[in-house]
């Protein structure tokens, strides 16, 4: 005679919570696309002057001697993936407008002498802080910073390098600086 197979209204229980846990288990292992990445941070300083350091929303970049840049990547700065219509960064930095003075001054280097010199030297510095739209960018890549003449900033975060076909800014590194500004 047949009997049908009885399972017990707790094993049911029991099997159908397994089976909820297994399934949520499996969905949160599978990998998200990620909405923003770490980029490198790169600096080009168009300018004579000497930026001592700068950041890209917080995070820092390297130091750029007059009229340098490329060769140095500092890690990073959380950017979106893709490229968004009027994407800005905040790009703040300090500026040093005669980075060679010490190489005249007559006291031993690293010396009493030398040190308050520097740090009479270093009221000299200025800092600034800009909003910047970066420029479109079908992949994420190195955030590379544009000192320009005048407190401009430019900034591009896409694959293609400084100097290359496709980067969206082509300046020399040595840039004229004019007599006055008028963009301030």
């Amino acid at each position: 005679m047949y009997r049908p197979l009885t399972v017990p209204k707790r094993s049911r229980w029991v099997a159908l919570f397994a089976l909820l846990l297994g399934s949520l288990t499996i969905t949160a292992c599978t990998a998200q696309t990620p909405q923003r990445l770490g980029a490198p941070i790169e600096g080009y300083n168009h300018t004579s002057a000497a930026i001592n350091h700068f950041s890209v929303n917080g995070s820092g970049g390297p130091n750029l001697s007059p009229n340098s840049g490329g060769g140095s990547q500092t890690c990073c700065a959380s950017l979106p993936v893709k490229w968004q219509p009027g994407m800005t960064v905040v790009v703040e930095w300090e500026k040093d407008p005669n980075p060679y003075a010490y190489s005249k001054w007559p006291e031993p280097m690293f010396s009493d002498a030398w040190n308050r010199r520097m740090n009479e030297s270093a009221k000299q510095y200025t800092r600034h802080r800009a909003v910047v739209e970066v420029a479109p960018y079908e992949t994420l890549g190195v955030v590379t910073v544009h000192f320009l003449p005048c407190n401009q900033i430019k900034v591009a975060a896409g694959t293609t390098r400084p100097r290359l076909a496709g980067h969206p800014y082509q300046y020399p590194l040595k840039m004229e600086e004019p007599s006055q500004c008028t963009n301030l």
